[in-house]
């Protein structure tokens, strides 16, 4: 246990005089009565009431040094630990293209993508996963890990307006994005090693193409599950964004490319799903679930918790029991 202001120890040193106080001079402000001779209380048997009389000024000194170590703020320690669990390496490779803000999955593609994701990672607790997204370019959100609580708070800022503000290029550079994914993956240890790939177009940029980036995904061990995401037919794909903020859609065919994501994953050993629903999509993530696992090797580092509680706790129990006592067993009168 380590202490965040171990200088209000320091305080303690106020015991001292109030210890001497107690036993030097308290005792010649008591009342006192005056008797011819004390020669008959010598031999009188001690009672307990007598052996406890110094109890109360006992515990309000330990109620002190509980109220002491609170202000010190004792923490737990901070460490890292080496383990094995039971879990795969995970990347996910999510297509954030201004398409992917088509509102034909309530509220639009990429909530229900994000949202969909989220549930998945939080049930996967043993798996190593990290994030990649690509629009016209390839990107590393999130690199692999096993806290999931920052992975989780990643996918608060995903969204698809590095695009529609001209940050990233145009596009969708499908190609681009799993081999991002699959550098990730290389060198990971085991066996367990899976992309999983969520875009709604077609491959239409970027210096990798698709199937080249599944023969480097079959090298390198990496299986490539892709999602094919959104309805079939029109839909209201989004053209441009307004000085206001409101995005100007458009009724347009959607242009996807169902067999070439089906070869991704035929190379990879992976499996080609198609959602057009969030429940669907659901669907499609609960199968996933279902991969094998391996041994990982994991370092986890462990925070520091506040644990002053047990010392209030203490401090509050202790006055309590000075008080009860000197107006009980041990009551003076005057």
């Amino acid at each position: 246990m380590t202490f965040a202001s171990p200088s209000y120890f320091l305080l303690l040193l106020l015991a001292i005089p109030y210890v001497l106080w107690y036993f030097l001079f308290k005792r010649r402000h008591e009342g006192t009565l005056t008797l011819a001779s004390t020669e008959v209380f010598r031999k009188a048997p001690a009672s307990w009431r007598t052996r406890l009389i110094h109890l109360p000024f006992f515990l309000r000194l330990c109620c002190f040094a509980a109220v002491v170590t609170v202000l010190a703020r004792p923490q737990t320690s901070t460490s890292w630990q080496k383990g094995e669990t039971e879990g795969i390496h995970i990347m996910l490779a999510l297509d954030i293209s201004t398409s992917m803000m088509t509102p034909d999955i309530t509220p639009n593609r990429i909530s229900a993508a994000k949202d969909v994701a989220v549930e998945f990672v939080a049930n996967r607790r043993n798996d190593n996963i990290g994030l990649t997204l690509f629009g016209g370019e390839a990107f590393t959100q999130c690199p692999l890990t096993t806290d999931h609580g920052m992975l989780l708070r990643t996918f608060k800022g995903v969204s698809c307006d590095l695009q529609a503000q001209g940050i990233i290029q145009p596009g969708t550079a499908i190609g681009m994005g799993i081999a991002s994914a699959v550098a990730h993956l290389e060198k990971a240890p085991g066996k367990g090693k899976v992309v999983i790939l969520l875009t709604d177009g077609a491959n239409n940029t970027g210096d990798i193409s698709p199937l080249m980036a599944a023969d480097m995904a079959k090298d390198c061990g990496v299986r490539v599950y892709t999602i094919l995401l959104g309805a079939e037919g029109k839909v209201a794909v989004p053209v441009s964004q307004l000085p206001n903020g409101e995005i100007y859609t458009q009724q347009m065919d959607a242009t996807p490319d169902p067999a070439t994501l089906k070869q991704i994953a035929a190379t990879t050993g992976g499996i080609f799903y198609r959602a057009t629903t969030r429940t669907a999509l659901r669907e499609v993530y609960d199968d996933i679930d279902k991969l094998e696992k391996t041994k990982l090797k994991v370092n986890n580092y462990n925070r520091r918790y506040e644990a002053y509680q047990p010392f209030a706790l203490a401090a509050l129990l202790l006055l309590l029991l000075e008080m009860l006592v000197r107006q009980t067993l041990l009551r003076r009168l005057p």
